[in-house]
């Protein structure tokens, strides 16, 4: 059995995405996308390796478009600068494609290179944001876990309508950025001894 002309991998990828952002992952299933692509939904297995993989393809997808949105940000910029648009980037990508988003919370499954790799582009980029702050690889990592915390926190709190008062969240989102480059002095020394 050939696969459906018109119908690769990639378009699978897009259209699940699509569902996600509307509906949830959760509403992410093959009767859906086999559905929402016109298709029975054996026909799907030509492409993907069921719904496990298409979560990681979707996964991969999602991390490069958090990347791509997040190095754009930072361009030309360091320092204080490049934190506040690498994080203004994360959480406008988190409100622009929540369901793309949620898939790349995942943890790397090992031996994934393409999720690694993916996830590694801005685990790097992050790093670098963060060089001028000269907090040894270690506290890099540390102040990274921080930012990710913070940034998760803020997006999910938005999301779920956390944030009922009258007030610009992104403001409170500068703020707060504010304050954790504020407190980054203070990682170089916490935790030795």
């Amino acid at each position: 059995m050939s696969p459906r002309a018109g119908l690769d991998t990639h378009t699978l990828v897009i259209a699940a995405a699509d569902i996600a952002d509307e509906q949830g992952i959760e509403a992410v299933t093959l009767a859906a996308l086999a559905a929402k692509l016109g298709v029975r939904s054996p026909s799907l297995y030509n492409h993907i390796n069921g719904l496990q993989g298409l979560r990681t393809l979707l996964a991969i997808y999602g991390l490069e478009q958090l990347y791509t949105m997040m190095s754009a940000a930072v361009e030309g910029v360091s320092g204080d600068i490049a934190v506040h648009a690498m994080s203004q980037a994360y959480v406008d990508f988190a409100r622009s494609r929540p369901g793309l988003y949620e898939t790349t919370l995942r943890a790397p499954e090992l031996e994934n290179v393409p999720l690694e790799l993916a996830g590694n582009l801005i685990l790097s980029l992050m790093i670098h944001a963060l060089k001028a702050y000269d907090l040894g690889e270690e506290g890099e990592l540390h102040a990274i876990r921080g930012l990710r915390s913070i940034l998760h926190g803020f997006t999910s709190l938005e999301h779920k309508g956390g944030f009922g008062m009258p007030l610009d969240a992104n403001i409170s989102l500068s703020r707060l950025i504010s304050t954790f480059i504020a407190g980054i002095g203070n990682m170089k020394d916490v935790g030795k001894g």
